[in-house]
């Protein structure tokens, strides 16, 4: 349900498949990016910030190289809400709830962090229970919102960065 306060969201995205609209992966992410903006429209959610995209390898059984990338978001949608729309979204870009997991995507778009804290439901958990392990999240999140703390270990982004490897750019 929509209420009177303003969120703020911390979103990964990743994508390691080209898409037949919009190009390559990091051409999906932009597209993705503005889908999300022009979703709600005036109430819907505003892009606040965009990390540099990464490459980074895949995890599990996928052989291509994702781009990565964060945004740090604002709306007045509660967590649940902003998960039916990124659903949504992937879905429009192609992306199909069945298969393997871990497997190629067109797009990928997780919550990662809430201004809210923690949030557990049957359908999301925030902080997306992997984050703190993975570069590929850390990395542009620490970009954009170095002094955001994670609500379980009370440490900043750019505390958490530091112990992980780092990935490279994408090259201009």
């Amino acid at each position: 349900m929509r209420g009177h306060l303003i969120h703020r969201y911390l979103i990964a995205l990743g994508s390691n498949q080209r898409h037949v609209r919009h190009g390559a992966p990091e051409d999906v992410l932009r597209a993705s990016l503005a889908a999300l903006e022009d979703y709600g429209e005036d109430d819907g959610v505003r892009v606040l910030a965009v990390s540099p995209m990464i490459r980074s390898a895949p995890v599990g059984p996928s052989l291509r190289r994702y781009a990565n990338a964060a945004a740090l978001v604002e709306s007045e949608w509660a967590p649940e809400e902003l998960l039916r729309v990124l659903k949504r979204i992937e879905h429009a870009f192609g992306r199909r709830s069945r298969g393997q997991r871990w497997r190629a995507r067109v797009l990928d778009l997780d919550i990662v962090l809430w201004s809210g804290g923690i949030h557990a439901s049957r359908n999301l958990a925030i902080p997306h229970r992997l984050f703190r392990t993975r570069d590929f999240v850390l990395g542009p999140a620490a970009t954009i919102a170095p002094d955001w703390r994670d609500p379980v270990t009370g440490l900043c982004l750019r505390h958490l960065k530091p112990r992980l490897t780092t990935s490279r750019p994408l090259p201009r």
